[in-house]
C-alpha cells in the first residue's frame, strides 16, 4: 500500500508548489500597485528633475507663501481704491442751451462734474454775440451756496 500521494516528500512538494503559486499571485498584485504608485509619483514630481519629494513640497510651500503675500498686497490696494473711488468726480452731465433769445443757437452750456454723493462743481458758459462768460460754482450734496440756474440743475440731473 505504498501510495505515492501519501509520501511525505510529495505532500511537502505539493504544499511548497501551492505556496509558490500564492506568492507569485501576490507579486503580480504588488507589481500592479507599484506601477500605480509610480504613475502617481511621476504626476506629483512632474518635470521638476528633482528626485526628492521633500524638496518639491518645500518649494510648493514657498510659492504658496509668496502667493498669499501677493494676495494680501492686492487686497490692500483694492481697499484703498474702494475708499478713494466714491470721492472721485466721475459723474458728468452736460446741458447745452440758448442763453439769449435774440438769436444764435445752443452755444451756451452747463457742465456738472460730481461724485456719487453729488459733490463737485458746475461750470456754465454763457455765449453771446460779443463775448463769452464762464462761471464755476461748487456743489455739495447736490446743492450750492450760490443759486443754481435751471440749466445748471438740468446738468446736475444728467450727471449720472
Amino acid at each position: 500500500m505504498d501510495e505515492w500521494y501519501l509520501d511525505p516528500i510529495f505532500i511537502i512538494t505539493v504544499v511548497l508548489a501551492f505556496i509558490v503559486i500564492l506568492l507569485f499571485i501576490r507579486v503580480l498584485g504588488l507589481g500592479s500597485k507599484l506601477k500605480k504608485l509610480r504613475k502617481q509619483y511621476l504626476a506629483v514630481m512632474g518635470e521638476t528633475g528633482v528626485t526628492n519629494i521633500e524638496e518639491v513640497i518645500v518649494d510648493l510651500k514657498n510659492e504658496l507663501d509668496e502667493q498669499r503675500e501677493q494676495v494680501d498686497r492686492l487686497q490692500n490696494e483694492l481697499r484703498s481704491v474702494q475708499t478713494a473711488l466714491p470721492q472721485m468726480k466721475t459723474k458728468l452731465g452736460i446741458h447745452r442751451y440758448n442763453a439769449f433769445s435774440d438769436g444764435g443757437s445752443d452755444l451756451s452750456f452747463s457742465i456738472a462734474i460730481v461724485n456719487e454723493e453729488k459733490d463737485g462743481a458746475v461750470f456754465s458758459g454763457l455765449h453771446g454775440r460779443d463775448s463769452t462768460y464762464v462761471y464755476a460754482k461748487p456743489v455739495e450734496k447736490g446743492e450750492s451756496p450760490y443759486p443754481l440756474t435751471p440749466e445748471e440743475r438740468k446738468a446736475m440731473q444728467e450727471a449720472k
